[in-house]
C-alpha cells in the first residue's frame, strides 16, 4: 500500500483555490487531513476559540461529504505529527504557511524534525495574496507606508484560483480522532456563546455564497456607503479570511473583475484587502507588531495601564453612545463595524489616555474574525505608535463622528438599549450575554459620560506635548 500523506490544517479551512491540495493530489498518495489543537491554534480569545470549533464542524462536514475526514488531534504540534506518522506509516507531511511568529516558529522546528528523519516536510502558499518577502520596495526590505504598498500589489500578477479538488484520495484506514465536542472550545463563552454563535456564518460554502451576495448587491455602494455603521455595507468576509474559509485571491479576481466593469466601488474594496496584506507583511518583518510600539519613540508617553475608566469602555459604560454601541455590538456579533473601531479605540487610546495593548487585548478576546496582524497595526494607526499612522492629534470626537455616519442613530438605537422605550432584540440580548458579575441591567438609566470630549481632547493633547518632550 502506498504511504498516505498527512496534510496540517490551520487557517486554511476550504477546498477552493488551497494550493495544498494541488501539491498533495500530484503525489497520488491517500491523504489524511488533520487539525492540531496547540498552544498556538488555542492562543485566541474566548470569542475566536468559539467560531473555530464552528469552522473546523463545517470543515469536517464539507470533507465527510466528499468521502474524506478531518481527524482532530490535541497536543504539541511535532509530538502530535510524530505519532500520527507512526501510526498511519506516513511518508511526511504538508501544510499552508503562517506568518505570526509563534507560528513560524513552530513551523521551522516542525519542517526540520521531519527532513532530519528522511520524511517529506512542505509549506505551500494559501493565506495571503503574496508572500511577504516578494513585496519589496525599490531599496530592498518592507514597505512601511500603504499607499506605496497598494501601488507595487496592485500591478502584481496574481494567479488564477484552483477549482476544488475533484477527489480527496482517502486512505484505506483512517486514524483515531478527537470528538470536537470534547474540545469544548465555546467553554470561555459561557453564556454568551448562546447570543453570538446565531451571528455566525460558518464555512466554505457560507463564505462563496456571501462573497457573490455582496459582489451583487452592495459592492457599488462600498465606497459611499462603507463607513456608515448602522447601514449593511460591508462584505462580511473578514471572518472567513481569519479561518481561511475562503481565498483571498479569489476574492481579488472577483473584485477586480468588478472594477473592469466600471464598479464604482471596487478598487475600494480591493484596498481593503490590501490592506490586510500590508498588515502581514508588517507582522512578518516586524514580529513583535502587536507587543511594542513600532514607532520606538513612543515608549516614553505616558499612556495609563489599564483602569478603572478603561473597564467601563470595556462594558460598553462610558456613557459616549457612539462608543458604547460599538463595545456592545462586538459582545453580541463577534464582529465590529471599522469605523466604530477606529472610534471606540481612539476614545481608549486619547480620550481615556488608556495603552493600546489593553484595547488589542479585550478585541482578542472578544472578536469571532480576530486577526492577530490587522488588529495590531490597527490599533498602533489610531494610537499614533505604528506604521502610517494617524497623527496622534487627529481624536476622533465621538459626538461629531455620531452626527455625520449616525445621524438618524440607526446604530446607536440598535446596541444601546437605555437610548430607546422600546429597545430592539439586538440592544437587549447584550444583556443577556454579559457576565451576570457585571450587574448590568438595560432598565437602569444611561451613564453620564466618564469624561467631557473636549476635556478628554485637551488632556490627550498634553500628553501629547509631555511625551515628545
Amino acid at each position: 500500500m502506498t504511504e498516505p500523506l498527512i496534510l496540517w490544517f490551520r487557517r486554511d479551512l476550504r477546498l477552493t483555490d488551497l494550493p495544498l491540495w494541488q501539491a498533495a493530489l500530484a503525489t497520488g498518495r491517500p491523504l489524511i487531513p488533520v487539525f492540531i489543537l496547540d498552544d498556538q491554534t488555542e492562543a485566541p480569545g474566548a470569542a475566536a476559540r468559539m467560531r473555530l470549533g464552528m469552522a473546523l464542524d463545517a470543515f469536517g462536514a464539507t470533507l465527510a461529504a466528499r468521502g474524506s475526514r478531518l481527524i482532530l488531534r490535541r497536543g504539541r504540534a511535532a509530538e502530535v505529527l510524530a505519532a500520527l506518522i507512526a501510526e498511519t506509516g506516513a511518508a511526511g507531511v504538508m501544510w499552508t504557511r503562517a506568518y505570526d511568529p509563534a507560528a513560524k516558529a513552530r513551523d521551522t522546528a516542525v519542517k526540520s524534525a521531519l527532513r532530519e528523519r528522511g520524511l517529506l516536510a512542505e509549506s505551500h502558499p494559501g493565506f495571503l495574496l503574496h508572500e511577504p518577502w516578494r513585496v519589496e520596495t525599490g531599496q530592498g526590505g518592507p514597505y512601511r507606508v500603504f499607499t506605496p504598498f497598494w501601488r507595487a500589489v496592485r500591478v502584481l500578477e496574481v494567479g488564477a484560483a484552483l477549482p476544488p479538488p475533484a477527489r480527496l484520495n482517502p486512505p484505506d484506514r483512517w486514524p483515531a480522532s478527537d470528538l470536537l465536542a470534547d474540545w469544548r472550545l465555546d467553554a470561555a463563552m459561557r453564556r454568551g456563546a448562546a447570543v453570538v454563535a446565531p451571528w455566525q456564518r460558518p464555512g466554505e460554502a457560507a463564505a462563496l455564497a456571501r462573497l457573490e451576495d455582496f459582489a451583487g448587491t452592495r459592492l457599488a455602494a462600498y465606497a459611499a456607503e462603507r463607513d456608515f455603521p448602522g447601514l449593511p455595507a460591508t462584505s462580511g468576509l473578514s471572518e472567513h479570511l481569519t479561518y481561511g474559509e475562503i481565498s483571498p485571491r479569489l476574492i481579488w479576481h472577483r473584485g477586480r473583475r468588478a472594477m473592469e466593469e466600471g464598479n464604482p466601488g471596487a478598487e475600494t474594496f480591493l484596498k481593503e484587502l490590501v490592506w490586510r496584506e500590508f498588515a502581514w507583511s508588517l507582522l512578518h518583518h516586524f514580529p513583535d507588531l502587536d507587543l511594542r510600539n513600532w514607532r520606538r519613540d513612543w515608549d516614553a508617553f505616558p499612556w495609563r495601564p489599564d483602569n478603572p475608566e478603561a473597564e467601563l469602555w470595556r462594558r460598553g459604560m462610558t456613557g459616549e453612545p457612539l462608543v458604547d454601541a460599538a463595545m456592545r455590538e462586538m459582545y453580541v456579533t463577534g464582529r465590529m463595524h471599522n469605523r466604530a473601531r477606529m472610534i471606540a479605540a481612539s476614545y481608549l487610546t486619547k480620550h481615556l489616555l488608556t495603552d493600546w495593548r489593553v484595547g488589542l487585548a479585550w478585541f482578542a478576546d472578544c472578536l469571532t474574525d480576530w486577526d492577530p496582524a490587522a488588529n495590531a497595526m490597527g490599533w498602533q494607526w489610531v494610537a499614533g505608535s505604528g506604521p502610517d499612522a494617524a497623527p496622534y492629534f487627529r481624536i476622533f470626537n465621538p459626538a461629531g463622528q455620531a452626527e455625520k455616519f449616525d445621524a438618524a442613530q440607526a446604530y446607536r438605537r440598535a446596541w444601546v438599549a437605555e437610548l430607546s422605550r422600546h429597545p430592539p432584540a439586538t440592544a437587549t440580548s447584550y444583556f443577556a450575554a454579559v457576565p451576570r458579575r457585571w450587574g448590568l441591567d438595560p432598565a437602569r438609566p444611561y451613564p453620564l459620560p466618564v469624561i467631557g470630549l473636549a476635556e478628554g481632547r485637551e488632556r490627550a493633547l498634553a500628553a501629547l506635548a509631555q511625551g515628545k518632550a
